[in-house]
Formats: structure tokens, C-alpha cells, sequence
């Protein structure tokens, strides 16, 4: 009989391992109460089989209806109360104590507990039928606890077509999250989607809007899972490990929470509840230090480097949490007192109530932040868990050390033994978070101080100054950490956790364990890479571009004139050498940048940051955007640009003094909440909110300063978070090169990798190439292009269907390519999805085939199979295609609605085909093909100059009434004349541009035949 390789042969191995060696029962499938949505046979067992004195008393109350009225109880209590705390604390029964489940203590003490440790039920049932709408429908694996779901899992096979993929579709469209086992919190805590490859799982069904997290190892530094020699299935740790029976119930018992959040939104509080199951790495990450601590005793370092995303306030909290109740094997204490040093703010609520819905305690942890007596008593009496923070670490480090001193003269050892007395000394884990905040703007003394400077370039060399010779807080603690260390020897009573994505060499110096190369290792990692190819943050390097590189490729704004130009051309506007010190130009860069492309990311959300060099840098910029904003009349009208500027302290500049509260109307605290409203969509900086600053709708980065290594890192990453709508970052940089960033970003971040070239051409050959595959017909990306840039009024639900339909026959003939083609086409057609993606923040494409073309690719990129063996990650786009569509509808994609065309002339320079092909061209575009063309160097006050000249002609009666009595060809006799006298009149005290104008014919025939078209327009229409 052949191996069964269908989806039942999958849930069969599964059932197989976890009831032969995972420690659960097989269960029967009609034991299930769909009504109820739990299992009651199972609830009656365990009660009776722990608890028979407190069953023998509800019998008395309630004789042959007990088991009826215990299970009514204990469905309503999961109603009210949600499945955590039910699990954790039990129900009340007219007096009487139930406990639903008994998890693992601390400690091995207690025979009795251990013994009820054990009687713990853990089921796993096979296609359970759990709809009463739908009877008939059935969900893969349901893993119960004592008859309470806590678990289901949908299984997909790729032998049978369907992927893990499918597995997430089904549940976010066959699965009523209405339906009881489904409801969120009160049954099932998480859905697992798995395939043979790939985990992933939610803690909340909300149909087509369920958000999928992945669960898995990694693979090689990035996403997905190794290969498993020994059984074949990568994901095989999710039933060998983390499902079987100790593991799961810690799981229940330590891991899983409610988080709650409340949210200001139209001047009301929302409150929004999630529950936090822990990412694979975070589970192995807890378990790993805590194992080893408990292994090791105190006295040892340990560096978990976890980069941004990956969640570190919650794996902080579970191993502050662990090591404060961790006893080793004799069951004593392994430390009296956790410190975890954090600029976090919410970690202590955070802690504290986590704790509390483990527990039940409260005063757990202690909160020192300013009262330095607090932190002296709490050291003194060791208090459970105390939370404090970098700025008070020191002082922190001063009083333990007193502490100790204390304890050896007790102990007859005198005040110089402190190494002799840390045997018998309370024992300290000390957890340092290397996450902290920039929001203060004190990372150096002196920049409390007023600063005074005549110039951007002394203010610059004064900044300068300050960075080389003051270290930031982060180095300052490190130092401190180190002295501890290093000076004193190793302390037997003090064990450092130091979490930190961006471990610098010294830090891997004082917590790092040598590996097999005899260089020192994180003891975890999660890294850049991994959380970036899992989605948990954005890859800041994909759309990073230089100045030089920007302007090769040319800047479009709005509202420029629509350009009867070829494909793939914009605006152009004249490469500049900047000045460093030229906020003028660098200003109308900027706001035309973020005019132009990004304040329409996000659903319209999209806020910005400029990086300043200095704090007069940042005070300048402000006055020079307020007025560059003021004088286009961008302040007023739907949507305002509003900017704010953040720096401490004073700054003294032509007699005046200048603070960030005095600018910007309101309270430094203030800022972080008025940014994220609407109001407020541009963020001027110097040396504040460029480390530790989390607002997700932050889009675009504009840096004005020189980036160095970590610092580099620490900035571009405040882009990198996520939230819904939000699909793509950039960076335009005036200052670094792209091997300074990628120098920088070297050692955190795996395969790191800035492309500075980037020809737009190379989007025409990429479509050829895929065009000849033949994989897709362009019938077929133009009936899908018609269905995806539908009008929203005119959408369908069975619009969905519709864009699978034009996909699918793409998606067949793919599989029907020998394996060489199909890897060859999937490369090409990922590269013109991400080179297309980079290209749309800097030039304006004026050709629908394109952009038709990138939105079928995209879609069609997640629908190819993947390579055998697993390959890359592709996940599901469908969520961003729709935001995508949102905002090309709002930026305005009429000239993309399908069977509407764009008219693409030929391809003649400006001013040298004739009249006849009336091409309408820029100034700043004559400006360029003067410059290019004739080796000049015309500057933007020379555009002033012709655009003034211009003005003054369209202000001529005689020259009006000609235009309009005659064609334009007939109309240049009478113009010329009159622009050369007035061109002249203009220029005559510059020699440079009189001569050439004299003796250039070329250049003459470009500037008239410009001129004499818009003076020419305009009286026509005047």
C-alpha cells in the first residue's frame, strides 16, 4: 500500500507523535459541543479526578444535574471571563473552588501539586465539527486542555495542490469567527496554518482583515525553516517541541497574555484588547536563558541580540518575569531581586500586568524612575522585580556596590572583601535594554546648554564637537557595565541579560560568548534580516537613494503640466550642486518630494523626517519650509502641510532665542502625541527622535547630516515599522554615499545590499523578456488591470474571484515551464516588481502598460508555486495590493483606467522638431537641455531670470493681439524681436549669458521657441 501523502496522512502523523510521546489522548470528535464549543465529558473528568471532595459537595447541591450545571458554569465563565483566566484561576460554584486546569510550580516541594500537575488532560481530536450554522463543516486539529479548546490547526499538504497559503485563506474565509470554539479569547487562544514547510498563527479570526504571524525557526539568518533530515518536515518542531505536553502547558501557564491598549481618536478612548501568544523566537529565547541561568547560577553574562520587530518589551517582560520566580535544582533561589534598566515606558504596566494575570500579585514590581531614596530602599530591602532607567543605571551601580560593602563588614570580612562576600550576597539578574530614547535630546551634557553660533558652519563644527568628545547614554552604560565587570573581576552574585539589536564590538566584548571561532557571540539571535523578510519591519535600504542618484533619474511633482513626452519620463529638473549650507534649495526639494510622492502613502497618512546637522540647522530649516510652504500657498486648502521641529535646550541666532516649544506652539512632551494626528505631517530634527522613536505612519526620511555606523542604523531605522496600508519606505540622503549606509549596516543586517545605478530603461527590457516567456497574455493583464483600478463605488465582492480568474491561467502555464525557465522567470519578474516599486518615488510614469503590469506581477509573484524544497518566503500581497489601489486612486490613476492610453510622441528634444509636435516642456527642462546640450551652467536664479522675462512679455497688449490674430508659426515674427531686446535688457549685467545668446544660434532657437510657445498659450486663453 503507497505511503498516504494526502492532508489525512499529514494530521495522522501529527495525532501519531503527540499521543505516543507528547503526552495527549486521542479524542473523539462527537465528544465536541458545538454550542458550547468545548468538550464536556472531558471538564466532568478532570473535576472529578481532581477535585472529588468539591464534586461531592456540588452533587449535594445539584444531584443528577451537576455535571449539566458545572459545565453551564463553566461556559459562561469563558464568556465573561475569557479562556486565560479561567485556566489560571479557576470558577466559583456557590462557594465552592474549581480549578480548571494545575499548572508546574516553581518548585518541586510540593509532591501533592506536582501530582496534580499531572492529571492535566491534554486532547488533540481530528476534523472536528464545530459550526452550528454549518454542521457539516470541520476544522482540521483542535488541541483541548481539561475539554477547554485552546488551539485549532488547519493542515495543508502541497502533494495535494494547497499550501500553507490556503490554510490562512480558509480560515479567513470559511471560518465564522462568530462560532464558539472561534471566538476571540473565550476559546481557542490561537489558530495555527500550517504546511510541511511553513507555521503560521493568530490570536483573533476577523475574516478577510485576520493578520497571520509567522512561527518559525528561521532558516540561514532569514525567514522559513531548515530542512529536517531526520523526519522530512521542516516544521516538525511544532509538534516535537512546542505543542508536547510540558512545553504547551508553560506556554498556557507563562506565556500567553492580554494586552490592553487604550487609543485618543476623536477626543474619545478606545480600548483595544489583543492576546500576545509569543513568536518562535521569543519561546526559544526565554527558555534558552532561563535553562542556562538556572544551569549556570548567578555570575554570568548573556546578549540576546533581537532586532527591532521582534518584540523585546515582551521578551524582556517573560524573562524578568521567569528569573524572578527561577529556583534551581536543590529548589533554591537563584536571584532575589531582578533590575531591568529600560527607557521604555510602558514596560513597568506592561510587567505589572502581565504579572497579575499570571498570578494574581500585585506590587510585584517597582517602579524608580526618580526618587534616587526609592532606588536606595529597594536595593536594600530587594524588592521582586524593579524597573529603572538608563540615566539612574549609575547611581544604580554606585548603591549596590554599597550594599555589598555593607553585607561584608556584617559578614566579619571587612569592607575591602566585597569579592570574598559575594558568595552568601543576595544575588541580582540585571536585564539592560539597550532600546533607549533619543526623545529627551540629552545625550550629551552639552546640548542642555544654550547654544550660540553666527553661522550653519560653526553650529555644525560645535555639534561635531559635542558627538566626538561626549559619549550617548548607550555608551555611557556600557562603560559603567564594563567598569563593573572588568574591574572588580567576575561577580558571583550579578548576572547581566543585555538585550540590544545592534550590539556594538564593545558589547559583544563584555556579554558575549566565545564561539568556536574564539570570537564572542550573541547567546540568541534574531535578526535584521529574518525580521524583515517575516514583515515585522520594513527594509529601510530598498527605496534608499543619494541626491546624485535622485536627480539622474529626475524629480516629478504634481503640478506640473502633463508632458506629451516618451514612456517613462517626468519633469526634469536641473541637477544642482548643492551647497551644504543652502536650505533654500534643499526646501523645495523636499516639500516638492513629499507633495509629489509621499504624503498619498498610506491611505494619505504618510508623515516625514528631516535629519538635521545641527540645532540652528533645524531652527533654519523650520523658517525656510514655513515659508517655502507659505509662499506656494501649501498651508491652506484639504490638505495642509503643517511642520514641527524637535531640539533641546536654547538657541541664540541674529539676536533672538529659539526653543522647540517656543517654535512649535506647545510643550516639548506634547510632541510625539500632536505628530501623530493629522495636523502635523513634517518632523524637523537635530540629535532628537532619531533612536527609540516608534511611530509607524513615519514614511520618508530626508537626511541633512552625516551618518556613521550605528548611527546610521539607529536613524534610517525609525522608517522601519509597520502598520496596515503601509508597504515601502524611502530615504533621500544629501550627504552620505550609499557604501557609508551600507558600511553601517553591514554588521546587523545580513546581505545587505544599495544598488546606486538604477536605469529606468531597464523596466522596458525586463517587460520584454517577460512578455516573450509567454507565461501571461496581455489580454489578460488588461482585463485584470480593469477589475483592479475599478472605482470603489463600482466595486464587487465578486470582484475577488475576478482577479484569481485572470491570474490563474498565468499560474498554469508557469507550471508547465522546464524547472531553468521557471526560476528565470520568477527572478525577472521579481525584479521588475521591486525595481518598479523603487522607481514610482522618483519618477512619474507615464505609461499605463507598466503600471498594469506591476500590479498583475505583484499578485502573480504570490501565486507561483514555489520551488521544491521550500525556497524563499512569498507571502500573501493581497492586503497591500488593495491599499495599493487605494492610493493610486487617491493620487489620481484616470490616466491608467484601462483601454485609456496614453499618447507617447517621438522622441525629439526640446526645441528641435518643429512647431508641428507641440511639445510642452518645463522651464526647468529648457534649463537642463541648455546645460546638457551646450556645457553651460545656468542656475536657478537664471531660470528666475527667464521666467521674468516671460512675465513681462505675456503683459504686452500688441504682442497679445498678434497671438491671437495669427498661428504660432506666423506669431514668432512679431515675438522674437520683442524677446531678444527683452532678454538683453535683462542680462546686460552678465556678460556670460548675453554672449552666448548672441553667438549661440542653437541655444537662442531653444530659449525663443520656449518663450514664444508660453507667451503664446497664454494670450490665447487670457
Amino acid at each position: 500500500m503507497p505511503t498516504d501523502h494526502r492532508e489525512k496522512g499529514f494530521e495522522e502523523a501529527i495525532e501519531h507523535v503527540l499521543t505516543t510521546t507528547g503526552g495527549y489522548r486521542k479524542g473523539v470528535p462527537s465528544a465536541f459541543d458545538a454550542t458550547l464549543g468545548l468538550t464536556p465529558a472531558e471538564i466532568v473528568a478532570f473535576l472529578k479526578d481532581t477535585q472529588p471532595k468539591a464534586w461531592e459537595r456540588l452533587e449535594g447541591f445539584y444531584g443528577a444535574d451537576v455535571e449539566a450545571k458545572v459545565v453551564q458554569l463553566v461556559a459562561k465563565s469563558l464568556d465573561q471571563r475569557g479562556t486565560l483566566d479561567v485556566l489560571r484561576h479557576g470558577i466559583t460554584d456557590r462557594g465552592v473552588s474549581l480549578r480548571l486546569a494545575y499548572f508546574r510550580p516553581a518548585t518541586t516541594m510540593n509532591a501533592d501539586t506536582l501530582a496534580l500537575y499531572g492529571k492535566n488532560i491534554l486532547t488533540i481530536t481530528r476534523q472536528v465539527h464545530y459550526s452550528v450554522k454549518e454542521p457539516e463543516k470541520s476544522i482540521d486539529v483542535v488541541l483541548s486542555l481539561n475539554g477547554l479548546p485552546v488551539a485549532t490547526v488547519e493542515l495543508k499538504n502541497p502533494f495535494t495542490g494547497q499550501n500553507v497559503g490556503h490554510a490562512k485563506r480558509q480560515y479567513q474565509n470559511d471560518r465564522d469567527p462568530g462560532e464558539a470554539l472561534l471566538r476571540f479569547k473565550t476559546r481557542a487562544l490561537v489558530h495555527f496554518a500550517v504546511d510541511p514547510d511553513l507555521v503560521y498563527m493568530t490570536t483573533r479570526l476577523a475574516g478577510g482583515g485576520t493578520r497571520f504571524l509567522p512561527f518559525n525557526v528561521g532558516d540561514a539568518g532569514g525567514a522559513g525553516n531548515p530542512l529536517n533530515n531526520a523526519t522530512g518536515w521542516r516544521t516538525a518542531y511544532l509538534w516535537e517541541d512546542v505543542l508536547t505536553r510540558d512545553s504547551w502547558l508553560d506556554v498556557l501557564a507563562r506565556f500567553i497574555h492580554i494586552e490592553v491598549r487604550e487609543e485618543e481618536r476623536d477626543g474619545q478612548t478606545i480600548r483595544k484588547e489583543s492576546v500576545i501568544f509569543p513568536r518562535y523566537h521569543q519561546l526559544t529565547a526565554v527558555r534558552k536563558l532561563i535553562d542556562a541561568a538556572q544551569a549556570e547560577g548567578a555570575g554570568h553574562n548573556y546578549l540576546i541580540q533581537h532586532s527591532a520587530g521582534s518584540g523585546k518589551s515582551n521578551t524582556i517582560a517573560w524573562t524578568a518575569h521567569r528569573l524572578a520566580s527561577l529556583h534551581d535544582a536543590k529548589n533554591g533561589k537563584v536571584f532575589d531581586t531582578v533590575i531591568v534598566v529600560t527607557d521604555r515606558r510602558v514596560l513597568d504596566k506592561q510587567l505589572q500586568d502581565t504579572i497579575y494575570q499570571f498570578e494574581h500579585k500585585q506590587g510585584v514590581v517597582k517602579k524608580i524612575d526618580t526618587d534616587t531614596a526609592q532606588l536606595v530602599e529597594a536595593v536594600r530591602t530587594g524588592s521582586g522585580i524593579i524597573i529603572t532607567t538608563l540615566q539612574k543605571f549609575p547611581f544604580f551601580m554606585g548603591q549596590l556596590r554599597k550594599q555589598m560593602e555593607e553585607e561584608a563588614k556584617a559578614s566579619g570580612k571587612g569592607p575591602g572583601s566585597v569579592k570574598e562576600a559575594m558568595g552568601g550576597a543576595r544575588r541580582y539578574a540585571i536585564i539592560v535594554d539597550e532600546a533607549h530614547s533619543s526623545q529627551s535630546g540629552e545625550s550629551a551634557s552639552q546640548l542642555r546648554q544654550v547654544l550660540s553660533a553666527a553661522t550653519l558652519e560653526e553650529a555644525e563644527k560645535q555639534q561635531e564637537q559635542v558627538e566626538a568628545q561626549n559619549p550617548d547614554p548607550a555608551d555611557e552604560i556600557e562603560d559603567e557595565i564594563l567598569k563593573t565587570i572588568k574591574g572588580r573581576g567576575p561577580q558571583k552574585n550579578l548576572s547581566f541579560f543585555a538585550f540590544t539589536a545592534t550590539p556594538k564590538h564593545k558589547t559583544l566584548e563584555v556579554f558575549g560568548r566565545d564561539g568556536p571561532d574564539g570570537k564572542p557571540k550573541p547567546f540568541h539571535l534574531y535578526s535584521m534580516r529574518q525580521a524583515i523578510e517575516e514583515e515585522f519591519i520594513l527594509d529601510v535600504l530598498k527605496n534608499y537613494t543619494t541626491y546624485a542618484t535622485y536627480f539622474r533619474l529626475a524629480k516629478g511633482v504634481q503640478d506640473d503640466p502633463e508632458l506629451d513626452k516618451k514612456k517613462a519620463t517626468t519633469a526634469a529638473v536641473k541637477y544642482v550642486s548643492l551647497h551644504p549650507h543652502n536650505l533654500a534649495q534643499k526646501t523645495e526639494i523636499i516639500i516638492e518630494h513629499f507633495r509629489a510622492f509621499t504624503r498619498h502613502k498610506i491611505g494619505g497618512r504618510a508623515k516625514a523626517m528631516v535629519v538635521t546637522r545641527s540645532r540652528l540647522h533645524a531652527v533654519r530649516y523650520k523658517q525656510e519650509v514655513d515659508r517655502y510652504i507659505r509662499e506656494k500657498g501649501y498651508d491652506r486648502g484639504m490638505n495642509p502641510i503643517k511642520t514641527l521641529v524637535a531640539f533641546s535646550g536654547a538657541v541664540k541666532h541674529e539676536g533672538m532665542e529659539f526653543t522647540e516649544p517656543g517654535m512649535n506652539g506647545f510643550g516639548e512632551k506634547e510632541l510625539p502625541k500632536k505628530f501623530e494626528g493629522q495636523e502635523y505631517s513634517l518632523l524637523i530634527v537635530a540629535e532628537k527622535y532619531q533612536t527609540g522613536f516608534d511611530q509607524p505612519l513615519l514614511h520618508t526620511m530626508y537626511v541633512d547630516k552625516r551618518l556613521k555606523g550605528l548611527q546610521a542604523v539607529q536613524t534610517l531605522s525609525r522608517l522601519n515599522r509597520t502598520c496596515a496600508g503601509k508597504e515601502d519606505t524611502f530615504v533621500l540622503d544629501f550627504c552620505n554615499t550609499v557604501d557609508d549606509i551600507r558600511d553601517g549596516f553591514k554588521p546587523y543586517y545580513e546581505a545587505t545590499e544599495i544598488e546606486e545605478r538604477v536605469d529606468p530603461n531597464l523596466l522596458y527590457s525586463l517587460k520584454t523578456k517577460l512578455d516573450s516567456a509567454q507565461v501571461y497574455w496581455q489580454q489578460e493583464v488588461t482585463d485584470f488591470a480593469k477589475v483592479f483600478f475599478k472605482p470603489a463605488e463600482k466595486q464587487r465582492e465578486a470582484d475577488k474571484g475576478m482577479l484569481h480568474k485572470h491570474i490563474n491561467p498565468a499560474v498554469e502555464r508557469f507550471k508547465g515551464l522546464p524547472e531553468d525557465k521557471k526560476e528565470e522567470f520568477r527572478s525577472e519578474l521579481a525584479t521588475f516588481v521591486r525595481l518598479y516599486a523603487f522607481l514610482c518615488h522618483i519618477v512619474t510614469f507615464q505609461d499605463a502598460d507598466l503600471e498594469r503590469l506591476y500590479v498583475f506581477a505583484r499578485l502573480l509573484l504570490t501565486r507561483l508555486p514555489q520551488r521544491t524544497g521550500g525556497g524563499a518566503l512569498v507571502l500573501d500581497d493581497e492586503v497591500r495590493l488593495a491599499y495599493y489601489r487605494a492610493n493610486q486612486t487617491f493620487v489620481g490613476s484616470a490616466s491608467l483606467a484601462p483601454g485609456e492610453g496614453v499618447p507617447v510622441s517621438g522622441p525629439t528634444e526640446v526645441g528641435t522638431g518643429g512647431d508641428n509636435e507641440r511639445e510642452r516642456a518645463r522651464l526647468s527642462e529648457i534649463i537642463q537641455t541648455l546645460n546638457d546640450r551646450f556645457q553651460t551652467d545656468f542656475t536657478d536664479a537664471d531660470r528666475l531670470l527667464f521666467d521674468q522675462v516671460v512675465a513681462d512679455l505675456k503683459k504686452d497688449t500688441d504682442l497679445a493681439q498678434q497671438a491671437r490674430e495669427n498661428d504660432l508659426e506666423q506669431f514668432k515674427f512679431a515675438f522674437d524681436p520683442k524677446a531678444m531686446e527683452a532678454l538683453l535688457s535683462r542680462v546686460e549685467r552678465n556678460d556670460s549669458i548675453s554672449s552666448q545668446l548672441l553667438s549661440n544660434e542653437g541655444m537662442r532657437a531653444v530659449v525663443l521657441t520656449w518663450m514664444r510657445q508660453q507667451v503664446f498659450e497664454a494670450s490665447k486663453t487670457g
